[in-house]
Order: C-alpha cells, then structure tokens, then sequence
C-alpha cells in the first residue's frame, strides 16, 4: 500500500482560509482529478464538507472525531490508526491512496507518506489560515517538475511536482 498526498501550497505553503482554497487554477483541478481518478482517496470531514459530495470514480474515505458521523457512499474512520488498518485490511498491494485534505490530515499524514504530489502556486495569501507542513529536503527529494505559466484561465504559474521519500 502507498500513501501519497496531494495538494497545492502557496510560496509559504498555505493551503487555504475558511475552509475553502485560495485560489481558483483550473490546471490543477484537472491535475488532482486524473491523477486521483480511479483510486481511493482519503479527507478529513471539514475537507468533506467544504467539497460537498462524494467524489466520483474513488473510494472515499473520511476521518471523523464524531463517532455519529455517516455519508452514504463514503467509508468512515476515527483515527489515523484505523485508516491505516482499514487501507491493509481491503487495499490490494502496491495500492496508491492519495490524502486530500485538510491541514491537520496533512500533516498527521506526512509519517505515513511515500509520495507527495504538490502543486507549487507561485503566489503569497496572507489571509491564510491553514499552511501544509514544511516539506523536509532530507527526507524528501523531487523526482519530477513540470511547470506551467498563467494564461488566461490560470492566474497564477504553478509546479505539478511529485516528492519521494528517501
């Protein structure tokens, strides 16, 4: 089974403020949907709700404290623990589960990753008030950049870059 987490960071690695994205970048929309298409994916229930459906073409998998929580179609779990046991339990080998959200998932999650797909958005947002966690260049190596420049349906330039781990 392979951990792998994906998300798109701000210059000083802001993910987002209210419980919504900074930023509007259709490239990265449709990065996030092929690359997470046809695999299960696993968010916090904030993150849940500010999407506000299950997503199609993926197992949904949502971590909750509220023991009473259910969404029809979605899979629910407790703690980081019961995930992990959960994804050993029904993922079949070399699976790659992607982590999707939100701030506090994401770095619980960092210990556990093998991969990171990080969508660098050249840009600062003060307003933030959810940041990803420090991406360690001694435990983390880039194995893959491609970069795009603003357009007119992108306003701002951005890295798809995928992070090995050591």
């Amino acid at each position: 089974m392979i951990f792998s987490i994906i998300c798109a960071i701000a210059k000083n690695n802001e993910l987002g403020s209210k419980n919504a994205l900074l930023w509007n970048l259709p490239i990265d929309m449709k990065h996030f949907r092929e690359t997470t298409s046809g695999h299960p994916i696993i968010m916090g229930q904030r993150t849940y709700e500010s999407i506000g459906r299950i997503l199609p073409n993926r197992r949904n998998i949502i971590i909750t404290n509220d023991l009473n929580y259910k969404i029809e179609g979605a899979e629910i779990v407790f703690s980081i623990l019961e995930l992990i046991d959960l994804c050993k339990k029904t993922g079949v080998d070399n699976e790659e589960f992607f982590v999707i959200g939100g701030g506090m998932i994401y770095k619980q999650m960092m210990e556990y990753a093998n991969k990171l797909y990080i969508t660098h958005v050249n840009a600062s947002f003060s307003e933030a008030d959810t940041f990803f966690p420090i991406i360690d260049k001694n435990i983390w190596e880039k194995s893959i950049e491609d970069k795009h420049t603003k357009d007119d349906k992108n306003i701002y330039d951005c890295n798809f870059v995928i992070y090995k781990k050591y």
